[in-house]
């Protein structure tokens, strides 16, 4: 069994795959991805994802608003409403990202730290997008309490000595399939030194496909991939890295359901 732990269902191009999200889910499930957790990234966007998703109770749902779309609209009080529903089981996609938007990089912190608020507020786990923004992502984690709650570095490609400190704070590591790719050395070092016990493995799709898919919509099903991949340079099977990864994502997300 495996769970992919960070994908965006409601961004596919169903067109362009010739089928739809009951055919998606069930390609995945014969894959033996069995659970799907469905991001959210903008407040206007949830409803229509959770429309999508709601006939389907193997797939979870996360509510934020991503760093790079915080433009689009942030409220408080929304995002506490639209997150308390019962099929929520995160707040985010939330984060910095200075290599997009450095300009917003004031205004992502604030909108962050609101999300660590109600995160903790509403005891649901936190999705972290962070990218060239090592320090800032942990010190605004430490300064909110985000240890309380926990949650997760998603498509992690940052530093060992950072996957450390975000696991010391009750942070789980979740892996993309940038790990299959040529230039992804430094990951792939990270993934070797970190336990398998704080690990997850997520397809992000439809962006970022793993090798040999690469250059072609991602879509849940390729999480295999990825779970074959991290057993490759842990030196385990991966049948042991889906019984792990999928422990960890019910452990954190302890209200999501089998």
């Amino acid at each position: 069994m495996l769970v992919d732990s960070h994908c965006h269902l409601d961004k596919l191009d169903y067109d362009d795959l010739h089928t739809d999200v009951a055919e998606v889910i069930e390609k995945a499930k014969d894959r033996g991805v069995d659970y799907l957790l469905s991001v959210g990234v903008t407040l206007r966007s949830f409803p229509t994802m959770m429309d999508l998703i709601r006939p389907y109770p193997n797939v979870f749902a996360s509510c934020g608003v991503h760093p790079l779309d915080i433009e689009e609209g942030f409220d408080f009080d929304q995002l506490r409403t639209l997150a308390a529903d019962d099929r929520v089981v995160a707040i985010g996609e939330t984060g910095l990202d200075y290599h997009y938007q450095p300009e917003l990089a004031e205004k992502q912190q604030d909108v962050f730290r609101q999300h660590v608020r109600i995160a903790v507020e509403l005891n649901k786990p936190l999705i972290i997008h962070t990218r060239m923004a090592r320090e800032d992502t942990l010190r605004i984690l430490r300064e909110e309490n985000a240890q309380k709650v926990g949650g997760v570095l998603h498509c992690f490609t940052e530093s060992f000595e950072m996957a450390e400190a975000a696991i010391e704070l009750g942070f789980y590591i979740s892996i993309s399939g940038i790990v299959t790719f040529n230039k992804a050395s430094e990951l792939k070092d990270v993934v070797r030194r970190l336990p398998l016990e704080k690990l997850l493995v997520e397809t992000d799709s439809p962006y970022l496909a793993p090798i040999p898919y690469r250059g072609k919509q991602n879509q849940p099903a390729y999480v295999r991939e990825v779970a074959e991949y991290v057993g490759l340079l842990k030196g385990v099977s991966a049948e042991e890295v889906a019984a792990t990864t999928t422990e960890n994502f019910f452990k954190l997300f302890s209200t999501a359901t089998r």
